[in-house]
């Protein structure tokens, strides 16, 4: 497994278990009352904080376990790259969009950023689902 290869499987599963712990997390502080009474920001700024360091972590990891296999990038890693980047950026936007809409219509400022949030974590997973694709089937062109 190459190295954009390997850089895709620990985006896409970090994303997903961030945005796990995230939910469980603040599903569990609402304790039945209503989502837009948690204090979310913390929650989310120590999970996507911590999100970011696994996968510093697991990038280390996987270079140790693995010293020297796949370090090197060519024209195809860069064309896989930037397929991933369209896909990933399209539901940024789409979140963003989604986002906008919900501040004209003067939502909830938690509804506003479980938008974003969402789209963040849609961005790099289906991005990072675009790579691996595209690194087991080819590029589809």
């Amino acid at each position: 497994m190459g190295l954009g290869e390997r850089r895709a499987w620990i985006t896409a599963l970090v994303a997903v278990a961030g945005y796990t712990v995230y939910l469980l997390v603040v599903l569990g502080r609402a304790d039945g009352g209503p989502l837009t009474a948690v204090r979310y920001a913390p929650v989310l700024l120590w999970t996507v904080g911590c999100a970011i360091a696994a996968a510093v972590l697991l990038e280390i990891a996987a270079a140790v376990i693995a010293p020297g296999a796949g370090h090197r990038t060519d024209m195809r890693d860069r064309e896989i790259g930037r397929l991933g980047e369209h896909v990933g950026q399209s539901f940024l936007v789409v979140g963003a969009v989604g986002a906008l809409a919900l501040a004209m219509a003067e939502a909830d400022r938690f509804w506003i950023a479980q938008t974003l949030y969402l789209a963040f974590v849609l961005s790099a997973l289906l991005g990072s689902a675009a790579r691996i694709v595209s690194y087991r089937r080819g590029l589809p062109w």
